[in-house]
């Protein structure tokens, strides 16, 4: 009987009847009844250690699997990403070859529609041609050919004279361009002028006309060149629209010269221009504000000034105050009106009264 462990586990310490008790190597012991350990057996604290690293090796290898079904994932959503962005590079090339075709059908379409035009020029002309030969079968005879000839040569002259006479009248009630641009409708002038002075420039660029280019320029107060043309009809067509604001903002009650300066500065380019619309008590209301917005003692606002220091260039120059950013002014300067940067800003002592005014 085994009564107690040994020292080792390849050995057993066995009792026998007689009260011997003798060290036997486990391999000489037959004992089916006792099942001999298999495994390796530790004292409970290596056995606490152990289970610990195993738990700790079971969540390390879940941790692996999970990041490794994470990236399969994302290089599944990466891969899925670039076939899409394949597919609609492809859409967009189909799209771009497609808008070509059609482009191209429709430069197509045209060309058949003037070949259908020309086609149906061409039946008409023949049918003219028809009708002539025609009337020249059923001419009169050869004996009143000179009585014929007579009569047409008559008929000639009276339509040449009614032609003649209807010319003129049409003429003489035709619109003398340059007395127009001298005196222009009452009745929304600039624009009827803006108007005939496209038209006349169009039709300048249609027949390469000189004097029709001349007179667009003098109706419109531009240069004679097509772009200068162009410039200053652009500018006309926003008189409507300043006239429109400027008025709206002089309508209303307490209007002030800074309401009145934030939509004018818009339309500064064509100030000559909408000021002549306006009537005399909107201009009146206009000196009168800016007037009022002139403070004698002190730069601000409206004020007319130059540069302080006598070493800068703008010493010498006029400026007027446009915006009043409290320790800064705003300085719109009259040498600048051509340049791209029209107005700088200033503190209040770096300027000073321009001249004529209290220095």
């Amino acid at each position: 009987m085994i009564e107690a462990d040994a020292a080792n586990r390849w050995q057993q310490i066995v009792t026998f009847p007689d009260g011997e008790r003798l060290l036997v190597n486990n391999a000489d012991l037959d004992a089916p009844s006792v099942p001999f350990p298999r495994e390796q057996t530790y004292p409970p604290e290596y056995t606490e250690a152990i289970a610990a690293l195993k738990e700790q090796h079971q969540q390390e290898l879940e941790r692996l699997q999970q990041e490794l079904r994470i990236g399969l994932q994302s290089e599944a959503t990466a891969r899925a990403e670039e076939q899409v962005q394949e597919q609609l590079l492809t859409l967009q090339n189909l799209y771009k070859q497609q808008r070509e075709q059609n482009i191209q059908l429709q430069q197509r379409l045209d060309e058949m529609e003037g070949l259908r035009k020309l086609e149906i020029e061409n039946q008409q002309l023949k049918q003219r041609i028809q009708d002539l030969e025609n009337a020249v079968e059923q001419r009169p005879s050869l004996r009143d050919a000179a009585r014929t000839q007579q009569w047409g040569n008559t008929m000639t002259q009276q339509a040449t004279k009614a032609l003649k006479k209807q010319v003129k009248q049409a003429l003489e009630k035709t619109i003398d361009l340059r007395s127009l641009a001298v005196e222009p409708p009452k009745e929304n002038a600039q624009e009827c002028l803006r108007l005939m002075g496209m038209a006349l420039k169009n039709l300048a660029s249609a027949m390469n006309n000189t004097q029709a280019l001349e007179a667009a320029a003098i109706i419109l107060g531009s240069e004679p060149t097509p772009i200068a043309i162009a410039y200053r009809a652009e500018q006309l067509s926003m008189l409507p629209q300043a006239v429109s604001e400027i008025r709206a903002v002089l309508a209303k009650p307490g209007c002030t010269w800074q309401e009145f300066w934030n939509v004018a500065q818009e339309y500064e380019l064509i100030k000559s221009d909408y000021w002549a619309e306006l009537t005399t008590q909107e201009t009146d209301l206009i000196t009168t504000l800016q007037k009022a917005s002139s403070q004698p003692d002190t730069i601000g606002f409206g004020s007319i000034v130059a540069h302080a220091d006598p070493y800068r260039t703008l010493y010498v120059e006029r400026g007027e105050v446009v915006e009043d950013l409290g320790e800064e002014l705003v300085v719109a300067w009259d040498c600048w009106k051509e340049q791209s940067k029209k107005a700088d800003r200033y503190f209040r002592d770096e300027l000073r009264f321009w001249k004529g005014e209290k220095q």
